[in-house]
């Protein structure tokens, strides 16, 4: 069940998807799921999460995401609290999402399946 406000995924970056998936899946025994060339997601961790393909060099290759069923009302809270929004909302398998950065320049996601 997905709660409001709680930590509900992590997300990190990778150069390589196949090399990440059996370094996981050897060492931790996760399990992979693709979507497409440039993510997959991953379960049997203690919790949900996915690596996205990126070339850049990683500097903080994890992602927190928030869930909210009502993504237009935290979003305005984020930023009455001086948090500032880094990716607008948008559509993605199985839901949508936004990202923000809170005061101190951390960056993490909401996401709803609404």
């Amino acid at each position: 069940m997905n709660t409001n406000n709680h930590i509900n995924y992590i997300e990190f970056t990778a150069s390589n998807l196949e090399k990440i998936k059996t370094f996981y899946t050897n060492t931790f025994e996760w399990v992979f799921t693709d979507y497409g060339p440039n993510y997959v997601a991953f379960s049997n961790s203690g919790v949900e999460g996915g690596f996205e393909k990126s070339e850049k060099k990683i500097k903080n290759g994890v992602l927190v995401v928030l869930y909210h069923k009502d993504l237009e009302s935290i979003q305005n809270l984020i930023v009455k609290f001086e948090g500032k929004i880094t990716k607008n909302i948008f559509s993605f398998p199985g839901g949508r999402r936004f990202h923000f950065t809170d005061p101190s320049g951390n960056e993490l996601a909401v996401w709803s399946d609404n």
